[in-house]
């Protein structure tokens, strides 16, 4: 279900990794899709410590990405934004992005970034990850934070310090 230059598909190990997945709830059809996506993501990788909150919409994930990052390996944001006819989508689309973005860098935890941005419902459905989507990004945010928590991990000690390179 890959497209768009991404890869085919992500192959990782994430037996024993701690992962909360954070969804929003407007749209629920298409955040259904991105969820269900996200927990098949997180099953192929081995993931069996999940847990699950929803939080009411986009702008809402950053908060909830901040509070629950320091206590799991890896947080995955799953959220929709649709255009319509104020700056509203702008605004959450920015904060979203941008508070996200400073989640993961402040605490070093991978957020997997789940959030779509489209024009209309119909873009939206085509990435949901449903029976007749072209893309399962819930899927891809999921495997994406199990891959970089499994990638710092090699690269940190047991103190999360850098290991020196050779």
């Amino acid at each position: 279900m890959s497209g768009h230059g991404a890869p085919d598909s992500v192959v990782v190990d994430g037996a024993g990794l701690r992962v909360a997945v954070i969804a929003a709830s407007w749209h629920q059809q298409v955040m259904d899709g991105l969820l269900d996506g996200a927990q098949r993501g997180l099953q192929d990788c081995g993931v069996t410590d999940v847990t699950v909150v929803r939080v009411p919409g986009t702008f809402e994930l950053t908060v909830a990405c901040a509070r629950l990052a320091p206590s799991y390996d890896a947080v995955v944001a799953l959220g929709v934004v649709i255009r319509g006819g104020t700056p509203h989508f702008d605004y959450v689309c920015s904060s979203a992005t941008s508070g996200i973005t400073d989640v993961t860098v402040r605490t070093s935890v991978p957020v997997g970034f789940g959030v779509l941005t489209c024009d209309d419902e119909k873009q939206a459905l085509d990435r949901a990850g449903l029976p007749d989507s072209a893309e399962d990004k819930g899927h891809e945010a999921a495997t994406a934070a199990v891959a970089t928590a499994v990638t710092l991990a090699r690269l940190t000690d047991a103190s999360g310090q850098p290991r020196e390179g050779k």
